[in-house]
């Protein structure tokens, strides 16, 4: 490696090391709140939340009924969460309820809320920082809007910025051309495969493992970007759609170890993980959409003003994704050993 370029390397590293921990996209993991009703006046309350290590945010569900003012019958830590179990005895009626969630204003967290009737009828909703309370409204109409799973998988792959930085590494090896349409439809196809067999139970691997290998795998995209003799030859540059669909594997076992933190509902597995799933490809079609929209622009910026930046265009890119990628790898290599 020429000695500019080894300081680029360096610099990109150091700026990953003091920037804010984008690489634990995947540590920011949904909270789970399930109320179900087992009898006429029974009702069972399963909560979940991840941590990270030992350390979980405190976070506490809140029924208006005051259902979960005592303490948890069950309470236990897992790796990467925390649960808490209530058996509940209440003439209060489960419709018509408040639930709201403490503390979670002053996170990033999501809490995905299923209440489930003995009669069968179900209300979902998705708690955000910004709107931390939710009517459980069983009995009238469901609120207009996308259901539950479906926003989930946009927020998904939008707060993923290591699977952001392999699309745009990719998007960035074939340009804003007609082949860019082929590799991700390849791409696609291939975390669609893995995501709905990892979902379902038939395919299950260490998520470990699946976070180190997805931040090699954006390794070995910014490589594949870098000026040098041989490199417009080579199998990633004449054939893109391969790489995106063998890593697509890979990055299809990430989404389904997010979507396994909250679980899918037993009365519609077919049709969650099919939203979560066209969420995620909504979420990933708008940021490349956004990026060929800025790839242009600057193009055209540059062109107008007439300076000289094609250095800086082919060695910026490939450095600042590789640095950020090579920080993540270590960290969750460190964090599977932990």
């Amino acid at each position: 490696m020429r000695p500019r370029a080894g300081w680029l390397a360096l610099a990109a590293v150091l700026v990953a090391l003091f920037l804010p921990q984008p690489g634990r996209a995947h540590e920011v993991r949904p909270a789970l709140l399930q109320i179900t009703q087992t009898g006429p006046q029974t009702y069972d309350v399963f909560w979940k939340q991840p941590t990270m290590g030992d350390v979980a945010v405190r976070l506490n569900p809140h029924l208006s009924a005051g259902w979960l003012e005592s303490p948890p019958q069950d309470e236990f830590a897992a790796p990467g969460f925390l649960v808490k179990k209530w058996s509940i005895r209440s003439a209060q009626p489960l419709s018509g309820q408040r639930v709201s969630v403490e503390g979670l204003e002053q996170t990033i967290t999501d809490v995905v809320v299923q209440a489930t009737r003995s009669d069968g009828r179900t209300f979902e909703a998705l708690l955000k920082p910004s709107q931390p309370a939710a009517d459980l409204a069983i009995d009238g109409p469901h609120p207009p809007g996308a259901p539950a799973y479906l926003k989930l998988g946009i927020e998904h792959i939008l707060t993923g910025f290591d699977h952001l930085s392999f699309v745009l590494g990719l998007l960035l090896l074939v340009g804003v051309n007609w082949r860019i349409v082929k590799a991700v439809t390849a791409f696609t196809a291939a975390h669609s495969l893995t995501l709905s067999a990892a979902a379902l139970g038939w395919v299950h691997v260490p998520p470990s493992v699946v976070e180190a290998l997805v931040a090699l795998s954006i390794v070995f995209v910014a490589s594949e970007l870098l000026p040098g003799p041989g490199r417009e030859e080579s199998l990633t540059r004449r054939h893109p759609w391969i790489v995106a669909f063998v890593f697509g594997l890979l990055h299809g076992l990430a989404f389904a170890g997010a979507l396994a933190e909250i679980g899918l509902p037993p009365h519609a597995i077919a049709l969650s993980l099919f939203l979560f799933n066209v969420g995620v490809e909504i979420g990933q079609l708008a940021f490349i959409g956004t990026a060929v929209a800025a790839i242009l622009a600057l193009r055209r910026a540059r062109a107008i003003a007439r300076i000289d930046l094609s250095t800086a265009a082919r060695l910026a890119p490939p450095y600042a994704i590789g640095g950020f990628a090579a920080f993540w790898f270590i960290e969750r290599i460190q964090a599977a050993f932990q």
